[in-house]
């Protein structure tokens, strides 16, 4: 029997209602990186109060990955190594893998899924910066990380719609987000924006979410960063779904500077992001 949307409205809210908030910590380093008079000491500091996120940064950045002649003991160390930006954009993702449930019944594959989430984050800071958007490469950041956070909502509270909307996917070559509109009549992207609201989060950015599958609703920067960073997390063979790549649209191109492939390639090589949002997804789920 089809829900009702009222009925629709209250069971998607039902669920992202029970979604756990971000730290306290994660909350502060948000503050910290819109302000632009915050100083290093302070971001250090808040990583400080979090012991379990500090061991996973340092466990991050002591990896092969990085290969320092000396072994990084300390968060003001590594500021100096990498700088603030790329601390804070560690930190808030393994803040938000931090939040992710463990297991689902609905068969969603956390670790693919965090490699796509990842991946799309740098490709979002990547572009942002690439095309001097009137967005903050930080914020991209941030919108990419948790643009399909949605889908663990659907995988957490909504199982069994959740998994029938995989499967219809899957035996269909249907994207994703189509298949969850013809089973539940609504999609991950409506869902993540509406979890990013009750984080606070700004509302350019849950837009950017909401929109991520809706070329034509995109009227920002950042929502075009986020379509164009999706695909192309989806052609370097990140994404959760095997069907077809959509192209740009040609307003979305002519706003990015190009096509999906000339995107892609005026990004040049981007194997390294990918290996990059591997080995956090790696260490940052790991408990």
């Amino acid at each position: 029997m089809m829900q009702t949307p009222a009925e629709l409205n209250r069971k998607i809210s039902d669920a992202v209602d029970k979604m756990p908030a971000f730290p306290r910590s994660v909350q502060k380093l948000l503050q910290l990186s819109r302000d632009i008079n915050s100083q290093p000491k302070e971001l250090v500091s808040v990583i400080e109060t979090d012991p379990v996120m500090m061991v996973k940064i340092l466990k991050v950045l002591n990896s092969a990955y990085y290969n320092w002649p000396n072994k990084i003991t300390s968060i003001n160390r590594s500021v100096v190594y990498l700088g603030v930006n790329t601390i804070k954009n560690l930190a808030l993702s393994i803040a938000a893998i931090g939040v992710l449930p463990k297991e689902n019944k609905a068969g969603l594959d956390i670790q693919r899924y965090l490699v796509h989430s990842l991946t799309v984050a740098g490709v979002a800071k990547l572009l942002c910066a690439r095309m001097g958007a009137a967005a903050d490469p930080m914020d991209c950041h941030i919108a990419g990380l948790l643009h399909d956070f949605g889908k663990v909502v659907f995988a957490q509270f909504m199982p069994a719609e959740c998994a029938a909307a995989i499967a219809l996917s899957r035996e269909s070559a249907m994207p994703l987000y189509l298949a969850e509109r013809k089973i539940m009549g609504v999609d991950h992207a409506a869902a993540g924006a509406m979890l990013t609201e009750k984080w606070q989060f700004p509302k350019s950015l849950a837009d950017s979410i909401r929109f991520h599958h809706d070329g034509a609703a995109c009227d920002s920067a950042m929502s075009a960063c986020i379509f164009a960073a999706n695909l192309i997390g989806k052609s370097l063979g990140t994404g959760l779904d095997d069907s077809a790549i959509e192209p740009l649209p040609a307003a979305l191109a002519a706003r990015c500077g190009g096509t999906l492939d000339e995107l892609v390639c005026s990004l040049g090589d981007l194997s390294g992001t990918v290996e990059e949002a591997r080995l956090f997804a790696q260490i940052g789920a790991a408990s």
